[in-house]
């Protein structure tokens, strides 16, 4: 699925299933709720903290994979309601990125 696709299909969903979007604000709140999620999931699978006993058996990386689509539907939720592109965004952000970090990336010790 392209961008500009899930961006139509996650529009569809909220005015099919959805009813509405919550405003901007509250989808603010949801995202920052949603990477608090993948976070947690991301510091116990890669981190130094480990999961509770009552979380014995789950699958964790089938939770990180849900909790990074919860991050990616509020985000595309907030696009849609902003009226942000995001295929443009992000062809526009990986021009930033390359402009500004090339030389920085590759003359970083650090990641030799």
């Amino acid at each position: 699925m392209q961008i500009e696709e899930a961006q139509k299909v996650v529009d569809n969903w909220i005015q099919s299933v959805g009813v509405r979007y919550f405003n901007e604000l509250t989808n603010t709140a949801i995202l920052m709720e949603e990477v608090g999620e993948l976070a947690r999931i991301m510091a116990r699978l890669y981190g130094e903290q480990s999961f509770k006993a009552s979380e014995a058996g789950l699958e964790h990386k089938e939770s990180l994979a849900d909790e990074m689509a919860d991050v990616l539907f509020v985000l595309i939720c907030l696009a849609n309601q902003t009226g942000v592109d995001l295929t443009k965004a992000l062809e526009k952000n990986l021009i930033k990125k390359t402009v500004r970090d090339k030389e920085r990336h590759q003359e970083n010790e650090k990641l030799k």
